[in-house]
């Protein structure tokens, strides 16, 4: 790819970049947000037209104007969310798209073959007849790469593919991933996970603001001069906590005597009525993050959601210091020191046709002082709208400026803005640095340590199990609505807690 620019309005999305992907190797790819990294693949994968710049494969120019066109050549992409129909089998999700000769009988056993000759071929474990809704998130990633390769793809680009899966999981991955390598394909490994990229990587490339940064021997690099390339000056990593070897230092060990949670044995149902969280229980106690860990779907939205009083709890109790607040309502537990960050920062809690001042305070607008007498105070509601754009580094023209125009990253930061700037009890803290870079995520976990250092009691939801084991003071693992075990941090173990997120139960 060579001289790709591609604009979005008035914003350069890619300025002039070029990247050369060799036969038989596997490409890190590296940026912060908005640097263009997933751009630049869907410019490949035909999903945008460049505005300028040329595409050359095996030496020879090609215009790719649609997917269909790219999987002609020989390129598949995985993206970050799957397109699967739940209701259909594996084979049926493999084939969907592809020509049949036998459609009058839609007998598929041929089909079924090929792809379990593919799956022992590259380490891709699958049961062709199982249906999507009944596998596992690991699973249906595998299901998305035997896509790309019952077509026939020798470039395959995944994007950000380590997510939902468990340790295990990930060197099940990184070993097939290297067997289809051996085998001539070339592979794009679009992520943020540094160390990941270090461990599986031939050769690293990193974007900073739509322009090439740095292409370097993945034997050659560090996490240090990644990060320096991703983010530029200006970011102390011999401070930076993510690189600490330890995580939290001995003074924010410390955890207070006094339990500020007290989770017993509660049942939230699913949108279903159907009970999905089943007997759960645990405490958090002040001055502590306690970590959940699970892949995506095994009830962690549900139990956020129970806690927030927007699910009805149906079972059991939830106690905050002594007091029942299962039956209270959303409202009420904001007042009582109740504060959420919500994993989808599109759906819950943001409402764009407002303005960023009424997404701060979305919530508390009934609290002084932004509420007097029934009537709203605005100086006050902009003087704080001000003072948290500024502390939070929102990128926006306004207070006045309408929500809808910020980036996801600027969207996360006033959901952060808004739950770190109240006086607070117990934080329900749901993927707080998803979607977010380097810097972001570190002033995301400095603000954790400060609110915990005051006292909070902090529920920190992530899929990201280096965040858990970086932040938290103990780790709970929740597998289909079940509490599996809680691991204090000297036993902290990636392995044994991906045994759990996998539904191996452990005694404490």
């Amino acid at each position: 790819m060579k001289g790709v620019r591609k604009s979005f309005g008035p914003v350069v999305a890619l300025d002039d970049v070029s990247l050369q992907l060799n036969t038989r190797e596997i490409h890190g790819f590296l940026g912060g947000n908005g640097a263009g990294k997933t751009t630049l693949m869907n410019v490949l994968y035909g999903l945008y037209k460049p505005d300028a710049g040329e595409i050359y494969l095996h030496g020879k120019k090609v215009e790719i104007q649609s997917p269909k066109d790219a999987i002609k050549l020989g390129i598949g992409m995985v993206h970050q969310h799957f397109l699967q129909i739940d209701s259909y089998t594996v084979t049926e999700n493999i084939v969907l798209g592809t020509e049949l000769r036998n459609r009058p009988t839609l007998n598929l056993d041929q089909q079924a073959q090929r792809i379990v000759e593919l799956s022992q071929r590259f380490g891709l474990e699958v049961n062709p007849r199982a249906r999507i809704e009944d596998i596992s998130m690991g699973v249906r990633q595998r299901v998305e790469i035997l896509k790309a390769l019952y077509r026939g793809v020798e470039i395959l680009i995944l994007d950000e593919p380590t997510t939902s899966l468990t340790p295990q999981e990930v060197d099940v991955l990184f070993q097939s991933l290297r067997v289809m390598v051996d085998e001539g394909m070339s592979v794009v490994f679009i992520t943020h996970k540094l160390r990941e990229v270090l461990s599986v990587s031939d050769r690293i490339s990193v974007l900073r603001n739509g322009q090439n940064a740095v292409t370097v021997a993945g034997a050659e690099a560090s996490e240090e001069t990644l990060v320096k390339e991703m983010v530029g000056a200006g970011m102390d990593l011999e401070k930076s906590l993510i690189f600490s070897e330890s995580g939290l230092g001995r003074e924010t060990l410390a955890v207070g005597p006094k339990a500020i949670v007290q989770v017993e044995k509660i049942e939230v149902l699913d949108n279903a009525g159907q009970p999905l969280i089943k007997d759960c229980s645990f405490q958090i106690n002040e001055q502590e993050i306690l970590g959940m860990a699970g892949v995506a779907g095994n009830g962690q939205q549900e139990l956020a959601e129970g806690l927030l009083g927007i699910r009805p709890i149906a079972a059991g109790r939830v106690l905050i210091e002594g007091i029942d607040i299962s039956e209270l309502e959303t409202s009420e537990l904001l007042a009582l020191g109740v504060t959420y960050i919500p994993q989808d920062r599109l759906s819950d809690g943001f409402l764009p046709k407002a303005s960023v001042a009424q997404n701060l305070l979305l919530g508390y607008h009934h609290q002084e002082p932004f509420s007097k007498n029934g009537f709203l105070n605005w100086p006050a509601i902009f003087t704080a709208a001000r003072k948290q754009i500024s502390e939070y580094d929102i990128k926006t023209a306004g207070p006045s400026e309408i929500a809808a125009n910020l980036s996801g990253g600027n969207i996360q930061r006033v959901m952060l803005a808004r739950a770190f700037s109240r006086p607070a009890k117990l934080m329900v803290a749901h993927n707080p640095t998803r979607g977010l870079d380097i810097r972001s995520m570190e002033f995301v976990y400095s603000k954790l340590l400060e609110q915990k250092e005051q006292g909070l009691a902090t529920l920190l939801l992530s899929e990201d199990l280096d965040e858990l084991m970086l932040l938290s003071n103990r780790i709970a693992v929740m597998y289909q609505g079940h509490i599996m075990g809680i691991l204090d941090r000297s036993r902290f173990d990636k392995y044994q807690l991906g045994r759990m997120m996998s539904g191996v139960k452990i005694d404490e």
